[in-house]
């Protein structure tokens, strides 16, 4: 059955979204299961819980949860590699006439997905070049080629960006083209996804927010 329809649950930190996920599972079951996807880049690394506001698995109330734990902290996160191994997941849970529910605050990885984005291509070498040109340069020197380039994306980059910069210009050098022609484009939810965003207002979620990071300490953060 693949015409299942995931629910996204959005919305910054400490909102509530996991809680309201599990909430979800709690009032469909008996009904259909509910898996959840995780959409939290921090979250994706083993061993950071406590920080990351990971819920443990004895919390997780027997709902299976998917994209938890599945780098070392000495890998890199990407969009790229989170896009391709969540829409594996979607899939597979659609597959069992599961409802997937994606939670998390990480907006780009979100919207990676459910909008399907497609990312310019990527080369080792190029890039390898235009970070020893960061290293040899600066980080501003640099920031001044890529306006000489391509002034649209150097105004849209921070000039202390150097990941960021040594991206545009490897983009602009591989494709030809201006960094911003590449850019994804927002379009209709893939899946037809449902979206909640969660919010609330500031002062709550200051104090919430002050709650958690307390309870972080006494569970051994530091």
């Amino acid at each position: 059955m693949t015409d299942v329809r995931p629910l996204a649950i959005v919305g910054p930190t400490g909102t509530g979204k996991s809680e309201l996920a599990l909430a979800v599972a709690d009032r469909l079951a008996g009904e259909v299961p509910v898996e959840v996807v995780n959409a939290d880049a921090m979250q994706l690394y083993r061993g950071m819980d406590i920080g990351t506001a990971k819920l443990p698995v004895a919390d997780r109330r027997g709902v299976p949860h998917h994209q938890l734990d599945v780098l070392d902290v000495t890998e890199t996160a990407t969009v790229a590699r989170y896009q391709h191994a969540a829409a594996a997941d979607i899939e597979a849970i659609r597959a069992r006439a599961a409802v997937p529910v994606i939670v998390g605050g990480s907006m780009l990885y979100i919207q990676s997905l459910l909008d399907q984005w497609s990312f310019p291509a990527t080369d080792a070498g190029v890039r390898a070049r235009w970070e020893q040109r960061l290293a040899e340069v600066g980080v501003a020197a640099l920031h001044a080629e890529l306006s000489r380039v391509d002034a649209a994306a150097a105004a849209a980059i921070l000039p202390t960006d150097g990941r960021r910069i040594v991206r545009a210009l490897e983009v602009v050098e591989l494709t030809g083209r201006p960094f911003a022609a590449s850019a994804p484009r927002i379009g209709t939810p893939r899946w037809n996804t449902a979206i909640i965003g969660l919010d609330w207002d500031t002062a709550a979620l200051d104090d919430r927010l002050t709650r958690r990071t307390n309870l972080m300490f006494d569970a051994g953060l530091v």
